[in-house]
């Protein structure tokens, strides 16, 4: 982390993966796209923004001992697993696999337009529990709306790691808070629009202006002890935030 207590990823500096179906853009190292500067931001290892044609996606594939958070922006994805479940995921909804000791599943376009979505990768607290599972919709408004959070707190889906997340929509001009507790480190993935984050007294950001501008698709480290205010540009923003353990 550099002295200003920020690490900015721009979007255009993440790796990127094009197929005939998919067209993927990774934040952090990820399959053949290999970086030790870029191997994840304390237990979050994994942030791929996905855009899906329709009538493909993943075949059936393994995962073990990782928790895995599926955001859907757009579009539709239909999820099927060897726990038994054969789901569809839309817009606005959540999705929170614990792969624990093991599991297969695929995710499959099953509509007529682009599926976009997060796919977001958590190390776990213990690994080799029975893997679960957890799908619901979040009306996600101008504040902050918890997601995920340690034992299905605030209304979250369950994680099995000491990390929250929170998506908000503020529109032009709206002021958000970071609500990271004392001693806790965050990370800000900006899905739509542009922020603007301004610290608080006393921190600085790296930039002459005092204030760091964000755009689309951008993430921004933020070490423990930060504390500061987001505004939302003239077309508003679509955002995560992560809270995350200092070590």
């Amino acid at each position: 982390m550099s002295p200003s207590h920020l690490l900015l990823r721009p979007a255009s500096e993440r790796f990127r993966t094009r197929l005939d179906w998919l067209d993927s853009r990774h934040s952090f190292s990820f399959a053949e796209h290999h970086d030790p500067a870029w191997m994840g931001f304390g237990p979050l290892r994994v942030i791929n923004d996905d855009t899906i044609a329709p009538g493909l996606g993943f075949g059936l594939h393994p995962h073990r001992n990782m928790e895995i958070i599926t955001v859907v922006v757009a579009g539709r994805i239909d999820h099927g697993d060897s726990m038994g479940h054969q789901q569809v995921l839309r817009a606005g909804d959540v999705q929170r696999m614990s792969a624990g000791s093991g599991l297969l599943h695929s995710e499959i376009n099953g509509g007529d337009q682009p599926c976009r979505m997060l796919q977001i990768w958590i190390e776990p607290s213990q690994p080799g529990l029975p893997p679960s599972y957890e799908q619901r919709p979040f009306a996600v408004g101008p504040h902050w709306s918890c997601l995920v959070a340690p034992a299905g707190s605030e209304g979250a889906l369950t994680i099995g790691a000491p990390v929250r997340l929170w998506r908000a929509r503020p529109e032009a001009g709206g002021q958000l808070p970071l609500p990271l507790a004392p001693g806790s480190r965050g990370w800000i993935q900006l899905i739509e629009g542009d922020l603007e984050f301004s610290p608080a007294a006393g921190q600085d950001t790296g930039t002459d202006a005092g204030s760091l501008p964000l755009q689309a698709g951008d993430g921004l480290g933020l070490a423990a002890g930060s504390i500061g205010s987001l505004v939302a540009g003239p077309g508003g923003a679509d955002l995560l935030l992560f809270e995350l353990p200092a070590t």
